[in-house]
């Protein structure tokens, strides 16, 4: 064995259970494959479902995702759907969180429970009105103090997720290395 796989080896992983219900990430109609791929990668990192709703802005074919670099592609449990009311179909009964660079209240409000749906839009233009409109208590945003116009989709998720998850107890419990 060589020194590079020994010391691997010997490194410890921090590493946590997962949620019996862990939290489901929606990305409606993502254009860009770099930020699904990113998103992915923490879906995979969380044990969270990876919701697709399309029209995509790219192919999911092999080809096409090794060449966008989404090489945790296999360890997520990737749901497509046809359309939203495919998604609202298959996930019945699933409480919505839906997030808009244009809500007036902070994610830090939101009362998160294991098994929700973190729902985040376009990456170009959000989420569509008539679905924020449908859900208007289920709208939160990721507060800024620049003036960008929004944060970046896959960066957004983690923040979300990981908020979520640190309130449910899903980045405690059985920790197995440092």
């Amino acid at each position: 064995m060589g020194t590079d796989q020994r010391r691997d080896e010997e490194r410890k992983k921090l590493r946590v259970s997962a949620l019996d219900a862990p939290f489901q990430v929606v990305l409606v109609e993502p254009e860009i494959p770099p930020n699904t791929g990113s998103v992915a990668r923490t879906c995979a990192a969380t044990s969270s479902p990876l919701h697709l709703i399309e029209p995509l802005g790219f192919r999911l074919d092999e080809h096409s995702i090794r060449r966008a670099g989404l090489d945790y592609w296999h360890l997520v449990d990737v749901r497509v759907h046809a359309h939203w009311n495919a998604f609202e179909a298959a996930t019945a009964g699933t409480r919505l969180h839906l997030f808009s660079a244009n809500a007036t209240r902070s994610y830090l409000e939101a009362d998160f429970e294991p098994g929700d749906a973190l729902v985040f839009g376009r990456e170009s233009v959000g989420l569509p009105e008539t679905l924020l409109a449908a859900h208007p208590s289920r709208v939160w945003g990721i507060p800024t103090s620049g003036a960008v116009r929004s944060l970046n989709l896959s960066n957004a998720v983690s923040i979300v997720l990981f908020e979520a998850l640190r309130r449910n107890g899903g980045l405690d419990g059985a920790f197995t290395g440092l």
